[in-house]
């Protein structure tokens, strides 16, 4: 005869319904634990126009020799400069000057991939490294730096041709942005 099994005794496995309902009840708390956390987040992310402006093309063809353009990458401005033969022999020179933050020119004009850049241009962060303010450029007879670079009016720091620091409070030369040649004419910046 077939032994009849008590009310309370658990399925073959062990399980029963409430151990069901403690899963699903857990797997629902973790769903909206997860959906309410995830605005929080997501608002870390950086916003839509901050990542619109993470690279920046510059048209060089535009650019004359010995102008500059300041185009705006990531919110802040920065220097895309066509260098006259002068500013580059001056700049090569300069190598072998007493520099506050030695660097020689030709690991200026490199390219964010490390391949060697164009002599004639020079794409630079255009904020001074010493309290951020936008250095101008010494060709403006008013700002003329001592070194024909760039010049801080706001506390005096003095960049050469290749934008190193020769004077000045500025603690390091001004920052080379990453870039890369898309083509002959066009560069991306970031």
């Amino acid at each position: 005869m077939a032994e009849a099994k008590p009310a309370d005794a658990h399925g073959a496995d062990g399980e029963t319904r409430r151990d069901f309902i403690f899963i699903a009840a857990g797997s629902v708390a973790a769903v909206g634990a997860t959906a309410t956390a995830w605005p929080f987040i997501d608002q870390m992310n950086p916003a839509a126009d901050t990542r619109a402006l993470a690279v920046t093309e510059v048209d060089l063809s535009a650019i004359e020799v010995g102008q500059q353009v300041k185009a705006i990458w990531q919110g802040k401005p920065v220097f895309v400069r066509h260098r006259t033969a002068a500013e580059i022999a001056a700049a090569q020179r300069d190598d072998y000057a007493s520099l506050k933050d030695p660097e020689k020119d030709a690991d200026r004009i490199k390219q964010a991939d490390g391949e060697p850049g164009k002599a004639e241009w020079l794409i630079l962060q255009a904020n001074c490294t010493h309290l951020g303010c936008v250095p101008l450029p010494s060709f403006d007879p008013a700002y003329k730096g001592q070194f024909g670079g760039w010049f801080c009016p706001c506390h005096g720091s003095d960049f050469d041709t290749s934008g190193r620091i020769r004077g000045g409070p500025a603690p390091i030369n001004l920052r080379v942005a990453p870039f890369v040649y898309l083509n002959d004419t066009t560069i991306r910046i970031g």
